[in-house]
């Protein structure tokens, strides 16, 4: 159980890092990944750019609900909750 439990968190924080990559890549128009995120954050839009991130995370947990892999399932959405409260602190301050 604590094993597909871990196994889904690593397999959210893939997702939102893959997630994060494309949808800078896709915003910033052919410049370099560093350069978009540095930019997302003296604009003030990093946490906007890490929430779109996290949508392959649905992706992911609907693969394991499907498989009935609900622990796995359970990590994802661990991780994707996370990343929600991050976001909001990271917005606030």
């Amino acid at each position: 159980m604590k094993k597909d439990i871990f196994i889904g968190i690593i397999v959210g924080l893939i997702a939102n890092a893959m997630g994060l990559f494309f949808a800078a890549t896709l915003l910033g128009q052919g410049d370099d990944f560093t350069k978009v995120v540095r930019a997302a954050a003296q604009e003030g839009f990093l946490g906007k750019l890490i929430s779109l991130g996290a949508i392959l995370n649905l992706i992911a947990f609907f693969i394991f609900i499907r498989k009935k892999q609900d622990y796995r399932a359970r990590g994802v959405l661990l991780i994707t909750v996370f990343i929600a409260v991050f976001t909001f602190i990271f917005k606030l301050f």
